[in-house]
């Protein structure tokens, strides 16, 4: 018998929105189908909410939406929250990565961090209380992996949260917040390294609830890896192979303080004397390098490319082909030890240390002097070298399928 709420078959046209209303006193109307408790759906199949807000979260639900078709006991309902709303952070990922469209697509669109987390708790129960599933699958560390995680719990709707257990162990972070929060309240805990499990279990986390699995990010870069190899942005840019620096730049800390983002620029500067330094801006970023201070020397950064965001497949190919990455995404470290590229984080910290004591990956911070030192260090070739973390094969999203399916089996009996 499943934990949730009680299943009702929903008709598949008209849920690309999701306006529900619900009935009566809501409040009291939501706790009372709440306390319905165990009357769940014991069909054949049983629904399964995956969750998805930015872009990579998209590349980590890909492989596994794939793979659960291979167990009937799973009917997968795909929901975009919206966090990420424009083609070039979205839609461009669904259609190269091969995403069906989302079942319902919520459309919360940015804000603050309590608002938009607000619109996606708003939104998601009502999701919730239409669908009726059985478990909710969330993935990362977004506002909508907390927002989702926790409606879901208020409701009794188990969730597994796919890479649990990563911390910075900087509260400053949202995202470490977020990743508490979500791990807290999960009835699942697929982990990408053995650093998150040790986590997990010094939170006090019982064994059972913890699937060692591997990273589900890697899947995608090895199913689209060859795809990439076919882009032909490297002509785009004229860049050549191993001649040219990647940079990412997103995290708060970095581009929403002026002082802070400058002290990046400053050194990318400086390096793009040396090396080109390819750089898809964030929206969010764009706005930060507005500012009057930046337009100078931008211009006269002639050997610094900066970009509109480029889809999955392109930017992949550029990562192929770098020389040395800059940094402060977390996927990307990942990323880049799997490709062997030197990475270097533009960070204090990182919930992802395996890139570093596997990887590699080093974390630099933000002072100019060491981000160009280390810089100048990969293109004399003393770049670090790393090795690939267990696990890290290709195979987590058909690890996480048939614990998905097994988990079920076990609630529809």
């Amino acid at each position: 018998m499943s934990r949730g709420l009680d299943a009702r078959s929903s008709a598949g046209a008209g849920r690309q929105s999701c306006r529900c209303e619900v009935p009566g006193s809501r409040d009291n109307d939501v706790r009372s189908q709440a306390s319905r408790g165990t009357a769940l759906n014991k069909g054949k199949h049983l629904k399964t909410v995956f969750v998805g807000a930015a872009r990579p979260n998209f590349m980590k639900i890909a492989p596994i939406l794939d793979e659960v078709r291979a167990f009937p006991v799973i009917h997968p309902v795909l929901v975009h929250t919206g966090q990420h709303y424009d083609r070039e952070l979205s839609d461009v990922f669904f259609e190269e990565l091969g995403i069906s469209a989302p079942d319902i697509h919520m459309g919360v669109g940015s804000g603050s961090h309590a608002k938009q987390t607000a619109r996606v708790m708003m939104e998601f129960e009502k999701v919730l209380l239409t669908e009726r599933p059985a478990l909710v699958v969330v993935v990362g560390d977004v506002n909508s992996t907390l927002a989702c995680s926790l409606t879901s719990a208020k409701l009794h709707v188990p969730v597994a949260h796919v890479e649990a257990g990563l911390r910075s162990f900087d509260r400053s972070m949202p995202e470490e917040i977020n990743r508490m929060v979500t791990d807290t309240l999960s009835s699942l805990l697929f982990t990408t390294c053995e650093d998150a499990n040790v986590n997990l279990r010094n939170e006090g986390v019982t064994p059972e609830r913890i699937h060692f699995v591997g990273n589900v990010m890697i899947d995608s870069l090895k199913n689209h890896i060859e795809i990439a190899r076919q882009s032909d942005v490297l002509s785009r840019l004229s860049l050549g192979e191993r001649n040219y620096a990647v940079l990412t730049l997103h995290r708060p800390s970095n581009v929403d303080s002026e002082e802070a983002l400058s002290r990046i620029v400053d050194a990318v500067c400086e390096i793009q004397k040396e090396l080109p330094v390819v750089f898809p801006v964030h929206p969010r970023t764009r706005k930060g390098l507005g500012a009057e201070r930046f337009k100078k020397q931008l211009g006269q950064a002639r050997n610094f490319i900066l970009l509109d965001p480029l889809g999955y497949l392109d930017f992949l190919r550029l990562l192929l082909s770098a020389r040395l990455i800059l940094t402060d995404s977390g996927g990307i470290q990942e990323e880049s030890t799997v490709l062997g590229i030197p990475c270097l984080t533009l960070r204090e910290n990182t919930e992802r240390p395996v890139t570093v004591s596997h990887g590699t990956n080093t974390v630099v911070g933000t002072d100019p002097e060491r981000i160009v030192r280390e810089t100048r260090e990969i293109i004399a070739g003393r770049g670090k070298e790393g090795r690939v973390p267990p696990l890290w094969d290709g195979k987590a999203s058909s690890r996480i399928a048939a614990v998905l399916a097994g988990w079920l089996e076990k609630e529809r009996n």
